[in-house]
């Protein structure tokens, strides 16, 4: 059983403007509305039933939204009250503007004209609202993204410091890139690591320095670049399996984190997800605080229970 999804909630506001764009178009053709709306006809339909009994309390004649067909046509005939479309809340219009101003950030994002155009009339309509102090940049600033391009476009070696999040740990290596890429709004350098010989991806935040050598970059004939269509991690069923009771404050990372198996436990959550390093996820673990109890494996429940143990004794 998978957590909750968000489709009711997609259809709740779907059905709050379907009410007024019916209105504004008498008679409109079912097919060229699904068109207009994203939806198919069968779903276009099925919200239409689902209208037909929605309305004002009491629920009896004239209460209730009601609707004229005409073949393939519809017009709404009454429309209960709900003759506006719904409205963003100010901190909906917030989060928009700053998904916006992230996408504008992102180094070579296509249409960032429309982007911009787009961002300046929510700006306008949201009013003193985007005036907060909120201010967006790409993790990994212009100039290391610059150097690191730059590097790729001259096939120079690099020597960076790397902060290595799973073993909270600095690392210097020599690299030789091969491209820079963006995904989910995060900038990654993509290279050889002659430490590791293999191809790895570094995260463009996590470089703490970079110096670029007056040596070619080499890379040992074919290499097999990452597959990043599904996201950067993409984990196999070699790594350890983790499942963690979580409360209502650590819900969310099962939408930051991929999950093989959600399952509602009465008012919990019971999360399993595959990690690379179980250092990493005990410290994972400890940082969700009350939020989250580790259930399997047994060696990750005996780590955090003597770290979290030690803690406390720090204390005593």
């Amino acid at each position: 059983m998978t957590a909750p999804s968000r489709a009711s909630a997609d259809r709740l506001a779907r059905l709050l403007n379907l009410v007024p764009y019916l209105l504004a178009r008498p008679g409109i053709e079912l097919a060229e509305a699904a068109a207009e709306l994203g939806v198919s006809e069968k779903q276009l339909r099925e919200d239409l039933e689902l209208l037909w009994v929605c309305g004002l309390p009491g629920y009896g004649p004239g209460d209730l939204i009601d609707m004229a067909f005409d073949g393939d046509r519809v017009t709404i005939t009454y429309d209960a009250g709900i003759d506006r479309p719904l409205r963003l809340t100010p901190d909906e219009a917030l989060a928009l503007v700053v998904a916006l101003r992230m996408l504008a950030e992102t180094p070579g994002m296509a249409n960032r004209d429309a982007i911009e155009r787009t961002l300046a009339k929510l700006e306008s309509a949201a009013g003193d609202l985007t005036s907060a102090p909120v201010e967006v940049r790409l993790p990994g600033n212009a100039d290391r993204l610059d150097t690191l391009r730059g590097a790729v476009e001259r096939r120079r070696a690099l020597r960076i410091t790397y902060y290595t999040a799973t073993r909270d740990e600095l690392t210097e290596r020599v690299v030789d890139p091969i491209r820079v890429l963006v995904v989910a709004g995060r900038a990654y350098l993509e290279a050889w690591c002659r430490r590791a010989e293999a191809v790895r991806l570094f995260r463009a935040d996590r470089i703490d320095a970079l110096t670029e050598l007056e040596e070619p970059a080499r890379l040992p004939g074919e290499v097999r670049l990452h597959d990043v269509s599904g996201g950067v991690y993409q984990p196999g069923p070699e790594l350890p399996l983790v499942t963690l009771r979580v409360g209502r404050g650590g819900r969310w990372i099962t939408e930051y984190y991929p999950c093989e198996d959600v399952r509602p436990d009465g008012e919990e959550w019971l999360v399993s997800l595959r990690v690379a390093d179980l250092a990493w996820a005990q410290r994972f673990v400890l940082g969700l605080g009350p939020d989250a109890t580790v259930v399997a494996p047994v060696d990750l429940v005996e780590r955090v229970r003597q770290q979290a143990g030690a803690a406390l004794g720090q204390y005593s």
